[in-house]
């Protein structure tokens, strides 16, 4: 899996953009929302990435955040919705915007994104609503990061849900531990259970 590239922005005509990372042109695709963000070509990016390997084809999917992959990745767990669908949403709408309209069963905005119909959007809601993060337990949001928001994201990218990693970090003293040893005592609790 490739977790995240560093390297030269090269060319960007979206949906895609070439990062140039050691003499190896990478070709990725990727949502609106990060082109907004992007630098101008020949500077310096880091994105955080998906790799989808199909029988015809491997696609890269580049973010610029974290709860945007986060969120990607969650889309695509959703019955009949793909890449060009998970890829439209975060074109269409920001990660607080989309976890909003899910929490509050707006289909009228979901159905402006392109490629949802009414049908996609009732899925959307029925199958995203208990996968979106709490709106205080989203660490990223909230604290810009640090040990327990890299923590959050790590154990939902595990599978467990928002509530349970909630739960699992409640009380773990962010201030003195490093991102690793908050996961590793997240899941002591869970084998504890």
């Amino acid at each position: 899996m490739i977790g995240y590239l560093k390297g030269t922005l090269v060319a960007k005509r979206p949906p895609w953009l070439t990062l140039e990372v050691g003499g190896v042109g990478y070709e990725l695709e990727a949502p609106m929302s990060t082109f907004y963000r992007l630098p101008d070509v020949g500077r310096e990016l880091t994105l955080v990435t998906h790799l989808v390997v199909r029988e015809d084809a491997h696609s890269l999917y580049g973010f610029l955040s974290e709860a945007e992959r986060a969120l990607f990745r969650s889309l695509l767990k959703v019955s009949g919705v793909g890449a060009k669908i998970g890829l439209g949403v975060l074109s269409g709408m920001s990660v607080e915007g989309f976890c909003r309209s899910v929490r509050e069963k707006d289909l009228a905005s979901l159905t402006k994104i392109p490629g949802v119909g009414r049908k996609t959007a009732e899925r959307l809601v029925l199958e995203m609503a208990d996968r979106l993060p709490e709106p205080s337990a989203s660490g990223l949001r909230q604290n810009g990061g640090g040990a327990k928001g890299e923590a959050q994201e790590a154990l939902l990218a595990l599978g467990y849900k928002p509530a349970e990693v909630q739960q699992l970090l409640k009380d773990l003293d962010d201030e003195r531990l490093t991102t690793e040893q908050l996961i590793r005592e997240a899941l002591k609790r869970v084998h504890a259970r």
